[in-house]
């Protein structure tokens, strides 16, 4: 099958004819069998000889030109696969299979990539099949294929073997590798189908449960201990050479679309995702496996393919289950003994993980998109973790940053500030969570820069923000989903406040002004239009209509904040004499509401209020004007003696989450523009088809990810964000 020249043993120079002959004979014509002695002189190759961007990316081509019938990729994966377990076998006891598995996973990479980013049309076909004349190993194989053995074999290294200076940068490359045989969902569309060709990681999804649970493990003890890069780049001597690039290092990805691999980590040390590469690529391994979804074929649709059933099969997919995901939902804390009702220990397909570490992990690392989408896909899945939550009376380590992060929504995504009101969403729902963010007291709120803070208690700081939030939509983002979000958690909120704070009063009075300044625009917009679409326009007609819809969802907007107010007049007045003080200063904003017949009998139980205080301070009016000391003392004393007479009781509000149904459509382009985002390294965006690429390319580019929520047409914003 030709002839392979003499390799030096280790330690010998390597020239550059004989890295240009091994590569070039492995992406040549020639197909060389799994037993020959080439395999073993690649893999044994020293990556220290500098090859230009342009000789990379002619090796690319070739290998994506011959691979079809030498099989090379499929090859060199099976030798990673058997490098990884010779690895494991000897316990890393062998430098020279350490060294022969990184050089099997790097180069699977790189041409990977170009593989999978190459792909025309829909037919991903990469040839991981050996040839049938191929028997050497196959009780290695058995009856196996390829991707199955070698995700099984990456996915055990990384589950069993610890990472330490020894193991890091082939930890990282596994990793790394992982995230490039999963891409080929980035060559799907935004809706999975049966029809999606994903054999990395459906190899990943067919792994044993054990294995399953220790990969899932791995990758968040991973997140966790972010580990730095090794300082001793003496014991990575086939990686770096002084100054001087590796064979395919050098390689930028702008021009050959190649992986910037742990080198760059090497080179620079600045820069917050240097620090702990492998915590980073590790999150968005995990977020990959777990919103994964496998659209299965049933045996009509198969046997019965039309157009109707490929629309039947859109509107009612079947996935099949995602290990991964469920190992996360079941995860519990180690750190409890935990026994049933029948007084068995918890199976073992239970993985236990240190929670206590990774809220004060998840604490530090909020700032990060890829790990609010972790904390959300904890808080809704896995009900243990949300009930750890709920008991910590350190809730500040978790809440600060989110409302940190929507304080400075302009410089967030709109699908980040959307994660984040749904986790308070989520956290809002119990009750004893909104009691105890009352009583946590902060000193005071080094990043809210509009106003000194001083003694106010979490829960009024939630109650400012997500007002300020709502503020912030109306006039940028216009998405009724967020709206509804935010105000949805201040309902949920509204029956426990306890001491709001006059700032936190004032804001939500505000609130109600804002929005009845906007609902009263509207009106007047649709009443004007009306009266002109009175011509039998039927453009007017359309506009006067659309008017009107947006009308109706300010008509709700304004009742759920009159609903939250009442609710806190209802339940908590007397702990909460602030917000009568509030609602008694600005109470002209209520009176032309008084008669509208979806707001009227809220409107009354305020003035039921209003009348009640009113009368005690004309009871007690002096010469003069009052201080604002002065009334409120009047307004806690009198609070002491409301009983609620005419009130009229309302149902409770309580708002909970719950994902919409195909919740894949969101989450899969979402993970992968993070990835994209974070990872290091570039994609051919003309082979995307996962979301838009024309929205989406100049920001991915530039390491930033774009909205993609387009929920709500609301017209041109006319308020401004008021701090």
């Amino acid at each position: 099958m030709g002839s392979v020249p003499s390799t030096p043993r280790r330690g010998g120079a390597y020239s550059p004819e004989t890295a240009e002959y091994l590569i070039g004979t492995f992406v040549g014509d020639t197909p060389f069998p799994l037993s020959s002695e080439f395999w073993q002189k690649l893999l044994e190759l020293p990556l220290n000889v500098q090859w230009s961007t342009q000789r990379v990316q002619q090796a690319c081509e070739l290998l994506a030109k011959n691979n079809c019938h030498t099989r090379h990729l499929a090859k060199i994966l099976f030798h990673l696969a058997c490098c990884l377990q010779e690895y494991m076998s000897s316990s890393g006891a062998l430098p020279l299979v350490y060294e022969k598995a990184f050089n099997a996973v790097y180069i699977s990479s790189i041409f990977l990539k170009h593989l999978i980013e190459s792909v025309q049309g829909e037919n991903i076909q990469l040839y991981l099949s050996l040839e049938d004349n191929e028997d050497v190993q196959k009780d290695v194989l058995r009856d196996q294929t390829i991707e199955n053995l070698v995700m099984r074999n990456v996915l055990s290294f990384i589950a069993s073997v610890e990472v330490s200076p020894d193991t890091f940068l082939l930890h990282l490359e596994l990793l790394n590798f992982m995230i490039i045989g999963m891409s080929t969902q980035l060559l799907c569309g935004p809706s999975p189908g049966p029809n999606d060709v994903n054999p990395f990681l459906d190899a990943a999804m067919a792994q044993d449960s054990s294995l399953v649970g220790a990969v899932v493990c791995r990758l968040l003890l991973n997140f966790m201990a972010r580990s730095n890069v090794p300082s001793n780049r003496a014991t990575y001597s086939i990686l770096y050479d002084g100054n001087q690039s590796s064979v395919l290092q050098r390689v930028g990805s702008a021009a050959a679309n190649i992986v910037l691999f742990p080198f760059s980590y090497l080179v620079s040390s600045s820069g917050e995702e240097s620090k702990s590469p492998i915590a980073d690529i590790s999150i968005h391994v995990l977020l990959v496996l777990v919103h994964y979804h496998k659209c299965l074929v049933s045996e009509d649709y198969a046997n019965h393919k039309s157009s109707t059933s490929d629309s039947l099969l859109k509107e009612n997919p079947h996935f099949s289950d995602n290990p991964y995901c469920k190992a996360l939902e079941h995860a519990i804390d180690c750190e409890l003994d935990r026994v049933d009702i029948e007084g068995n220990a918890h199976s073992a397909r239970h993985i236990k993980l240190p929670f206590a570490s990774l809220f004060d992990t998840l604490g530090i690392c909020l700032a990060d998109e890829a790990a609010v989408l972790l904390l959300y896909s904890l808080l809704q899945g896995n009900s243990a973790f949300l009930e750890y939550v709920l008991v910590r009376t350190d809730l500040d380590a978790l809440l600060m940053p989110i409302l940190e992060a929507l304080y400075n929504a302009p410089s967030r995504t709109a699908n980040q500030i959307y994660m984040l009101l749904i986790i308070l969403l989520i956290l809002s729902q119990d009750s004893s969570f909104n009691a105890s963010i009352h009583k946590l007291i902060l000193t005071g709120v080094p990043w809210y820069k509009e106003r000194l803070f001083h003694q106010t208690s979490l829960g009024s700081l939630m109650v400012i923000i997500l007002s300020r939030t709502v503020q912030y939509n109306l006039s940028k983002l216009r998405d009724v989903y967020l709206q509804t979000t935010c105000l949805a958690t201040l309902a949920n909120m509204a029956p426990h406040v306890h001491r709001l704070s006059a700032y936190a009063s004032q804001r939500l009075v505000s609130l109600f002004d804002m929005l009845s300044r906007k609902y009263n625009k509207l009106a007047e917009r649709r009443d004007n239009k009306l009266h002109i679409a009175k011509g039998n326009s039927v453009e007017g007609n359309n506009l006067v209509e659309d008017m009107s819809t947006e009308l109706h969802i300010y008509t709700d907007f304004l009742r759920l904040v009159l609903e939250i107010i009442n609710a806190i007049l209802t339940y908590a007045l007397p702990r909460n004499p602030e917000v009568v003080y509030a609602i008694m200063h600005r109470q002209e904003v209520f009176q032309p509401f008084k008669n509208h017949p979806r707001f009227n009998e809220l409107i009354d139980n305020i003035y039921t209020v209003l009348d009640f205080f009113n009368s005690r301070m004309d009871a007690q009016r002096e010469d003069g004007d009052w201080s604002v000391h002065e009334v409120l003392q009047v307004i806690i004393v009198n609070c002491r003696s409301w009983r609620g007479d005419g009130m009229k009781m309302f149902t409770q509000l309580r708002f909970t989450y719950e994902q919409e149904s195909h919740p894949e459509e969101f989450f899969i382009p979402y993970v992968w523009q993070l990835v994209l985002s974070h990872c290091g390294f570039s994609f051919n965006t003309g082979a995307i088809n996962l979301f838009p690429v024309d929205l989406q390319t100049e920001r991915l580019e530039n390491g930033v990810v774009g909205s993609t929520l387009q929920n709500g047409d609301f017209d041109k914003s006319e308020y401004q964000l008021d701090p």
